[in-house]
């Protein structure tokens, strides 16, 4: 697998999917503003997300791909991959589905418990709160149903559907906002639908490229088979430790619902965070679990060391610019982006503070990506998501402390936290356990970059003091001068990196001459 070739692809269509996304955010903000109807829509979509996260993108699929791809190179190949994914189908569907039942039955509750009080009031944004929530919540099964989609065409080497797949919710809620524009809880209701008619795309897509693979599935009735014990085995334990994850996220809710707005700018402000997590450190993740998967299953301990060490290389050299830029000129991003309509400058400032806080752990986000393959390949599930869990609950805690006397800020500034927490001793395990150490020629260009990266700082800081009269003279003199400062930010920190020794040189070379690289 040539790693440059495959994370441009799934990079590239990420960032199709950001690029609409942040329409979608661009639309909402100046249609909803930071107001009632926003908060509501933001807390019935974070409910469901927050249970895919749980059943669909963390121990089941993490723990799925090596199994799938166990059976794929194994004598019998496609048919055993084949045969295992129906079986897991069989019980994970129905599961999904009695889950999301259950919930939807206790909505009143769920809400009740995280809403504030004051939300029961005159505007009635607890009624509707558990109105849009019980529509959302259908979209746990059919998103959870993609990742399980996504994992089987993913180790198939078919990278486009899954990372194109995104792209279609934010269509759709794109298409809401322009359709209901009026704003208040009517234009937040069609959004909610818009979530599931974004979800029945998404698994339409990624089912139809499980077929154009080879794996047709058919239903079956569930039983539990040794081949879905066996994966239960697996992600049991990490899954009940990631319900604690869950929680965590409950409780983060819980302290946002009591800050006039906060959901809306931390929405906002998780947006841009994600776009280079998402085009870096989930697009090298996913590139990398299946070559790291084959590797182990061969004896190849070294192959998939340096796998992973190369990846951590292109992240640090990718994700640096990104978290200094974001840092230093979250003001004028955030101004730009969202300020309009019935978003004020206030709330565009207040989005701006959280986002460079939050970016202050994006180094870490992508690293988590990045390291933790390396134990899922092994099939261990449960190490990961323990220690994931284990950060987030000194995150959480920490906002009983900070949130007092720190306000909003402490929540973003307790989840980067969390997260380099959490990276630091994914680290100190693989390399205690000789799975990975980061290697001489490594360390010394990820210490250059962040030489380059201070460059990058230095340069911006003086460029926004500089242009400060220029930023203030209109919205297109501030999208010229945004241009112009990310342009040169840029510059310096590629340039001062080549000449440094930040960059390997003999990758951009091949990238450039478009021949193929070495195999990762």
């Amino acid at each position: 697998m040539n790693l440059g070739k495959v994370m441009g692809t799934i990079g590239g269509l990420t960032m199709v999917s950001r690029v609409l996304g942040f329409a979608r955010e661009i639309l909402a903000a100046r249609v909803l503003g930071a107001g009632p109807a926003a908060e509501v829509f933001a807390l019935a979509f974070l409910i469901p997300n927050l249970f895919r996260r749980l059943f669909g993108e963390g121990a089941f699929s993490s723990g799925f791909v090596p199994l799938f791809s166990k059976r794929l190179n194994g004598g019998n190949g496609i048919d055993d991959a084949k045969a295992f994914t129906e079986e897991v189908l069989a019980v994970f569907a129905p599961t999904l589905m009695l889950i999301t039942a259950i919930f939807m039955i206790a909505m009143p509750l769920l809400i009740g418990i995280i809403a504030p009080d004051e939300w029961a009031g005159s505007d009635s944004r607890m009624a509707s709160a558990i109105e849009l929530t019980r529509i959302t919540m259908p979209y746990m099964v059919m998103i959870c149903l993609v990742s399980l989609a996504s994992g089987v065409v993913n180790s198939l080497d078919r990278f486009t559907a899954a990372a194109f797949a995104p792209s279609l919710l934010n269509v759709a809620l794109v298409g809401a906002l322009l359709f209901f524009p009026e704003g208040g809880m009517g234009t937040a209701r069609a959004m909610a639908y818009a979530v599931l008619v974004g979800g029945v795309l998404q698994l339409a897509l990624l089912w139809r490229s499980m077929i154009k693979a080879g794996v047709s599935l058919s239903f079956r009735r569930p039983k539990m088979t040794p081949a879905v014990k066996e994966l239960v085995i697996l992600i049991l334990p990490a899954t009940l430790a990631g319900g604690i994850y869950y929680l965590s996220q409950f409780f983060y809710a819980y302290f946002a619902t009591r800050i006039p707005g906060a959901l809306v700018y931390l929405g906002q402000a998780d947006r841009l965070n994600q776009l280079p997590l998402a085009i870096i450190g989930s697009a090298l993740g996913t590139a990398i679990l299946p070559s790291i998967s084959r590797a182990i299953d061969r004896g190849e301990g070294d192959e998939a060391a340096s796998i992973q060490g190369r990846a951590f290389d292109l992240a640090m050299l990718l994700t640096l610019p990104a978290t200094v830029g974001l840092m230093a000129l979250s003001g004028p991003i955030a101004s730009v982006l969202f300020e309009g309509g019935k978003m004020t400058a206030a709330d565009a400032a207040n989005t701006a503070l959280v986002l460079a806080t939050l970016v202050a752990g994006l180094p870490a986000y992508v690293l988590i990506k990045v390291l933790t393959p390396g134990f899922y390949a092994r099939k261990d599930v449960r190490t990961p998501v323990i220690i994931g869990v284990a950060a987030l609950v000194i995150g959480v805690l920490s906002n009983f402390i900070l949130v007092p006397t720190l306000g909003l800020v402490a929540l973003p500034l307790s989840t980067a936290i969390s997260a380099w927490i959490n990276m630091l001793v994914l680290y100190g395990l693989l390399h205690s356990r000789g799975h990975y150490s980061l290697s001489g020629g490594v360390a010394f260009r990820v210490g250059r970059q962040v030489i380059a990266a201070v460059a990058m700082g230095a340069t911006l800081y003086a460029l926004n003091m500089l242009l400060a009269d220029w930023m203030e003279a209109g919205r297109t003199f501030k999208v010229i001068g945004l241009g112009a400062m990310v342009g040169a930010g840029g510059l310096v920190y590629f340039a001062v990196g080549w000449v440094i020794g930040a960059i390997n040189k003999d990758d951009v070379l091949i990238l450039l001459r478009r021949k193929k690289g070495s195999e990762a």
